[in-house]
């Protein structure tokens, strides 16, 4: 049992309000009463059900968390974190254990000599708190009577003890009235008192503990009990039960859950898909997707490069239609868990490696190489700014989220760009011949990225235009927690912008990524704070990538303030929705403007070279029978792909211990105690290339 006071959102009042809060492990009931004096008298406001229950986090409030049970989301809020961890390990605890548990059928009662042993321990009780009041009274009426001052405080003491101990008792009873619901396990029905005595002793202890409404539930309603005040006549039978449903007993609905949350009446609840089976009791599952034409070339086989190049993505739909799948995920986390070695269900996967995914950041080449061209370091900024915040839609290539394939370690993505106004034939350009894609020419926008860690997963990514001037370094370690309803990603690295003939730097940062809603239908939003920062000019961009509020509130909302120096007053401000159209105002000028709109902003189309043309390690020819898999809607055979590349993956390791031999990677070096850099980045393939030339004018 475990009890204590926390906050409760009430959407009638659109605020927190002070409830105190009462745990039956026993019953897996969460108990709420609008004081602690209305729970030592059983005046139970509403009561939460634990049973298929899910607690959620959110990881921007370290306070506040919900329990999602029968289509309602009820919202609390502890005082810190650390009563927020306790409550919350109580609570899965609870929800964990109602979980294994063989549960009695509500239709068997339970053994005889369970409830005749529960009534005499409440007759007891009730016969001790008698004699207590009775004894408490004379003592209050003695110590009244004592003239001697000090008689009389040292009395005042034993007396407000006894008093104490009297509070205690009642409380006692309480939970002796609470402990019924767990005479038969779980959802139990208990037979109460049935012979006259027992009838007289539930009558005299009313008056002292008051029942609430909702502990007064009889057996067979269509046929009512006798008048309270006839206490000498035989009495319909009251069972005290686990309510088939979360309530209050005197608000309305909206008042303990967010409305809003809620799924659609066609829907089945969150709880639906985490129910524990009855003992022996077999698992429907899910219809089989329908087979699906794959792409074939002229000589029959799988078109791999088609795949890729195919944007159209059957949506998962609701979770719950991979019910027992994820009733296994979720009994094998806890909140706050690591989920870097927790092997996720493959039909959750997006076709494409999460190096690939990183060059979205590049989707809108253009914005990218435009940072060059602004005049001044207040509108390079800016334009950092529009290019990075306008990068994020990009990477969603669907409204329902999706999880990308976690990189094998030495995995390589190239891929490269051409720039609006930039000829499209390839026939007679000139090729770099280094570089990250070595076969693109000087005008167009090339990338790399390679997974230069498996433990901890690190990816480090690489982009450059050499004509302009410009490249781009950047290495993130991603690290992916359980929230309960929802899964969080935080996105630890750091990236540099480089303007080589300027001489500018712009280092910046990544916000942390969320996936909601992992019961029913996932959805993904960014949160958290990003720098970005010219040591060079002084000028700092603070932005805002803010989760939505439980209640009410938009998603996908962003804000900006671009400072310079020390001035506190920012001279530009942005806001708006990152994956729809963000409006930016200069603070001096008061002119407004359109940071971006996504409408007017198509995706350009990366570049990649066939599979056939490229290496093992590559991106899209390591996942291509899993691609294969996924969009053939063959979640079996994807697997199995699946499971043998990390088995791969895990006998070269094994290997490679054997042998002593260390992991090297191929194009990114470790920095220091800062991360990873490219090896040869353009800054210092130009600066090579000026060696010779400065040893000639020396010896001349």
């Amino acid at each position: 049992m475990m009890e204590g006071s926390l906050s409760k959102w009430t959407n009638v009042m659109k605020g927190w309000q002070y409830r105190w809060f009462v745990l039956d492990e026993n019953a897996g009931l969460l108990s709420y009463y609008t004081s602690k004096e209305k729970m030592t008298r059983g005046v139970r406001r509403g009561c939460v059900r634990l049973r298929a229950a899910v607690i959620g986090i959110d990881d921007e409030d370290d306070s506040t968390f919900t329990i999602t049970v029968d289509h309602k989301t009820f919202h609390f809020q502890a005082r810190d974190g650390l009563e927020r961890e306790r409550w919350v390990r109580s609570l899965e605890d609870t929800i964990a254990r109602h979980c294994r548990r063989e549960r009695w059928s509500r239709s068997v009662p339970a053994p005889a000599h369970r409830h005749g042993d529960l009534e005499r321990r409440i007759a007891e009780a009730d016969a001790y708190l008698q004699i207590m009041i009775e004894l408490v009274s004379k003592m209050n009426v003695r110590v009244s009577d004592l003239q001697d001052p000090q008689e009389k405080t040292k009395g005042q003491v034993i007396l407000d003890h006894s008093n104490a101990m009297l509070d205690n008792i009642k409380h006692s009873i309480v939970l002796l009235q609470i402990a019924k619901n767990t005479v038969n396990p779980v959802n139990g029905v208990y037979q109460g008192p049935t012979s006259i005595t027992q009838s007289h002793i539930m009558e005299d202890l009313s008056p002292r503990v008051e029942l609430g409404s909702e502990c007064r539930e009889l057996t067979s309603p269509a046929l009512p009990g006798p008048a309270l005040e006839h206490i000498d006549a035989p009495r319909q039978a009251m069972s005290l039960l686990v309510p088939d449903t979360s309530y209050s007993s005197s608000e309305g609905e909206d008042d303990f859950y967010d409305a809003d949350d809620g799924p659609p009446d066609d829907m089945p609840g969150p709880s639906a898909g985490r129910t524990c089976l009855a003992e022996g009791a077999i698992e429907q599952e899910s219809t089989p997707p329908a087979a699906v034409d794959l792409p074939r070339t002229r000589d029959g086989e799988i078109d791999y490069d088609a795949l890729y190049e195919d944007d159209s993505d059957s949506d998962l739909g609701s979770m719950e239609n991979h019910g027992s799948v994820v009733t296994h995920l979720l009994s094998q986390v806890k909140i706050g868990m690591d989920l870097t070695k927790v092997v996720l269900p493959t039909f959750i996967l997006e076709r494409r490696s999460l190096l690939e995914m990183y060059a979205d950041y590049f989707a809108h080449p253009d914005q990218f190489v435009k940072i060059v061209d602004q005049p001044t370091p207040r509108e390079r900024m800016i334009q950092v700014v529009r290019w990075y915040l306008s990068s994020y839609h990009a990477g969603r290539k669907s409204q329902v989220a999706k999880k990308p394939y976690n990189p094998i370690l030495g995995e390589i993505f190239r891929c490269h760009w051409t720039i609006d106004g930039e000829p499209q034939d390839s026939n007679s350009k000139q090729e770099v011949g280094d570089g990250p894609v070595p076969w693109c020419s000087p005008d167009q926008l090339s990338f790399v990225a390679e997974q230069v860690s498996h433990h901890p997963p690190i990816s480090a990514f690489y982009s450059e235009h050499v004509n302009k001037r410009i490249q781009f370094d950047a290495w993130v370690w991603t690290k992916s927690k359980f929230l309960g309803l929802s899964i969080g990603v935080h996105n630890i690295g750091r990236g540099l912008v480089s303007l080589l003939d300027l001489g500018e730097e712009y280092s910046l940062t990544f916000p942390n990524g969320y996936g909601r809603s992992i019961l029913t239908v996932p959805w993904i939003e960014l949160g958290g704070s990003v720098v970005i920062e010219c040591v060079q000019t002084g000028h700092r961009a603070n932005i805002e990538f803010l989760t939505k509020p439980f209640y009410g509130g938009k998603k996908h909302r962003v804000t900006c303030d671009v400072f310079v120096g020390t001035e506190k007053k920012p001279y530009y401000s942005a806001q708006g929705e990152w994956n729809t159209r963000v409006e930016g105002r200069w603070t001096d000028t008061g002119r407004t403007e359109v940071l971006f709109d996504v409408s007017n902003m198509k995706p350009k189309k990366k570049r990649v070279a066939p599979i056939s043309r490229q290496n093992s390690g590559e991106s899209r020819r390591v996942w291509r029978h899993v691609t294969a898999a996924l969009r053939a809607a063959d979640t079996d055979a994807a697997t199995s792909a699946k499971r043998r590349l990390e088995q791969a993956q895990r006998d070269a390791a094994k290997k490679r211990i054997d042998d002593n031999h260390k992991w090297e990677t191929q194009l990114f070096k470790p920095k220091g105690d800062e991360g990873w850099e490219y090896t040869t980045p353009l800054s210092k393939r130009i600066e090579t290339s000026k060696s010779p030339k400065r040893q000639d004018t020396a010896t001349r």
